[in-house]
């Protein structure tokens, strides 16, 4: 039986994004979900969430021994975490697989799934990006853990750099038609700038970052020997925003503050993101950079706690 004490448990692979959306959806709808990092073994996390022999062994003694008294809930993000998830499920707890587990989704109780993946089903929650924490409140906490971001020279402009994946090609070239357009934003329109880079982000767009603007007023962080991480200050922050094409959960986030949002050469990229893009260009969310700002009125776009509410409302039925 479900163990009532211990009420949700967050599973994911250790993969940041994954991390972010399995806590952001486990924290909407638990008081105090227990975050459950999993550390998967071969032969199980090649074939994963397909079962194979002794899968209850596939993520060690604790794991294996903790399933006797499943919790309540168990949500799970990332395909290592969907065999957990179907652990958890075949003894009692009730399951949410967070993205596509690319197997059949009866085989849990909700499958919740980007628009973009195509995945439908009598049991699937879909939504327009990715999940995450960011909603009023907590820009409301960022703005006062970063009050020094507030001062700076308006408009602050918020840079939100990734770099080039399989279905993205965002490289140096990519990077420097980036770079002249916010130039002239820069010239007619002075301001800050905000430069954030991800872990993909390739040491040397960090270093032309550094060069190109060292003397604009703002700020350049790609590591913690920048010093704590600004990113949420930064978004609380931002009257603008510009995000490279090649990332779901940076353009989701930037799309749940009140700032427009332009992205980089949206045409860069290909299948899935392509399409999660042409839906927010088509919506008149995002907008392609160009080398004037076309400030516009924002909506934020805030999934997390309408998918919550639907879980919610699902699982009680």
């Amino acid at each position: 039986m479900p163990n009532a004490s211990d009420a949700c448990w967050a599973l994911h692979d250790g993969a940041a994004g994954h991390r972010r959306q399995v806590l952001a959806l486990a924290q909407a709808l638990s008081p105090q979900p227990r975050e459950w990092p999993l550390d998967t073994a071969a032969p199980w996390s090649w074939l994963a969430p397909r079962r194979l022999p002794g899968s209850e062994r596939a993520f060690g003694d604790a794991f294996r021994q903790a399933l006797a008294e499943p919790p309540a809930l168990a949500i799970g993000c990332g395909r290592r975490a969907a065999l957990a998830t179907r652990l958890l499920g075949e003894r009692g707890a009730r399951t949410v697989q967070v993205l596509d587990p690319r197997l059949d989704a009866a085989h849990w109780n909700l499958v919740v799934a980007p628009e973009h993946d195509g995945l439908r089903g009598a049991n699937v929650v879909t939504l327009c990006g990715s999940l995450h924490p960011v909603d009023e409140a907590w820009l409301q906490d960022a703005r006062a853990a970063f009050p020094a971001l507030g001062e700076l020279p308006s408009p602050r402009t918020v840079v939100l750099l990734g770099g080039r994946t399989k279905a993205v090609r965002f490289d140096r070239g990519a990077f420097e038609v980036m770079q002249s357009r916010l130039e002239h934003w820069l010239a007619t329109s002075g301001g800050s700038l905000l430069v954030i880079g991800s872990r993909r982000t390739p040491p040397l767009l960090a270093q032309l970052s550094r060069a190109y603007w060292a003397d604009t007023p703002g700020l350049r962080w790609f590591d913690d020997g920048d010093g704590p991480n600004p990113y949420a200050g930064a978004l609380a922050w931002a009257e603008r925003i510009v995000v490279s094409p090649d990332s779901v959960n940076m353009v989701s986030e930037a799309c749940a503050t009140s700032a427009p949002v332009y992205v980089a050469e949206p045409g860069r990229a290909t299948g899935r993101v392509k399409s999660y893009l042409d839906e927010l260009l088509r919506r008149g969310r995002i907008r392609a950079l160009g080398k004037h700002p076309e400030d516009y009125a924002a909506e934020p776009l805030r999934e997390t706690a309408r998918v919550a509410a639907e879980v919610r409302a699902r699982l009680a039925r």
